[in-house]
């Protein structure tokens, strides 16, 4: 039984990698799966497809905007050959910044190790440690051959629904579409609200990746997590967070901004 924590990946990546390597699809997470291989192997090769065309085209259909679409097209052109850094490290944005994985500690920096993964557009469900390049594609990119929903959400769900033990979703809804939770009451989608003074809860925005990746961190560094809801409900609290059941399906987490 082990907790799984699922968080999306980020736009924004971090450039270089260590030098001499290469993409090697056979050495990420999950490689034995043949549904999850054959997606990966149609994706890659479905964004190659794109990025060998008209660039406008290319970067319109990858929700690239003009300033930086000479720079997004290289990286997905190198995308086999670029050379590789561990998942956690490569992502960078407002949820990775704030849960820092370089000053991680050993102990938790291993943790992260087994317990996180990050959902790739064009990977699927990666390691913290899997070797990736830099790459642009999101959920809603637009690549020949059809929605990336409909390529990665039978291979990820069936993938899920088969771990043993709890899943926690700090995915946004855009990417949990391409790999669907299974019905079970231990998988269950984060929301992040804000709590106000007179107790009164709302959805929040602002400070949603930020707590997420705060809360992470924090859950890495307490000790090894536990197997059961109940149980990341008390570390929760223990390491100084406020997560609580919410909606069918869902568990709220209460958001802090520091």
């Amino acid at each position: 039984m082990t907790l799984l924590l699922l968080l999306p990946p980020s736009e924004t990546k971090r450039d270089g990698g260590a030098p001499g390597s290469a993409l090697d699809v056979d050495a990420l997470l999950a490689a034995d799966d043949a549904a999850v291989r054959d997606a990966r192997l149609a994706t890659l090769a479905a964004l190659e497809q794109l990025v060998a065309g008209d660039d406008a085209h290319a970067a319109r259909a990858l929700g690239v905007g003009a300033k930086i679409a000479e720079a997004e097209l290289a990286r997905d052109r190198a995308v086999r050959s670029s050379p590789l850094m561990p998942a956690l490290e490569r992502y960078t944005g407002v949820l990775f910044d704030a849960l820092d994985a370089p000053t991680l500690s050993a102990a938790a920096r291993e943790r992260a190790g087994r317990h996180v993964r990050i959902h790739s557009a064009l990977l699927g469900l990666l390691g913290a440690d899997d070797p990736v390049p830099a790459y642009r594609l999101s959920h809603s990119s637009r690549l020949p051959g059809g929605a990336l929903r409909r390529r990665w959400a039978p291979a990820l769900g069936a993938l899920l629904e088969r771990h043993e033990g709890p899943i926690l979703d700090l995915r946004s809804e855009g990417y949990a579409a391409l790999g669907p939770l299974p019905a079970r009451p231990d998988a269950l989608f984060v929301r992040v609200v804000a709590e106000g003074p007179d107790g009164a809860v709302r959805a929040l925005n602002h400070f949603n990746k930020k707590s997420k990746g705060l809360f992470v961190r924090a859950l890495l560094e307490h000790g090894d997590p536990p197997d059961s809801v109940e149980g990341l409900l008390e570390v929760a609290r223990e390491a100084g967070w406020v997560l609580r059941p919410g909606a069918e399906g869902e568990l709220a987490l209460v958001a802090r901004e520091g």
